[in-house]
């Protein structure tokens, strides 16, 4: 089916549908002309994506920048490692991290 026929059964405008295209939101399924098709796995993604965008509070773009930070290695560093720095993330212990708290605690307890 065509956009608009898709965007009627979705509840949304083809808009809108064009702006989570824009955003990765869609798997790319086109047909010969170049025109996207839809169909009942096209469908039952994007219904998937706004249940997640509802449930979680977050917008399609939010949605969006969550999946590129889990496929994306070095996106997924860097908001790591922003969390980190902002405390909203626990910073991972090292093995060298325990073995040091380790032996302050065996010196303590002399």
């Amino acid at each position: 089916m065509r956009i608009t026929e898709a965007a009627a059964r979705l509840g949304m405008s083809p808009r809108m549908l064009r702006y989570r295209e824009a955003l990765g939101l869609l798997p790319p399924v086109r047909d010969k002309g170049s025109h996207r098709r839809f169909g009942t796995e096209e469908l039952a993604a994007v219904t998937q994506a706004v249940e997640l965008e509802r449930r979680f509070d977050v917008s399609p773009a939010e949605l969006a920048f969550a999946l590129r930070a889990l496929s994306e290695p070095a996106v997924a560093q860097a908001v790591r490692d922003l969390g980190i720095r902002i405390g909203r993330i626990q910073a991972p212990r090292r093995a060298l991290d325990f073995e040091q708290e380790k032996a302050l605690r065996l010196l303590r307890g002399r």
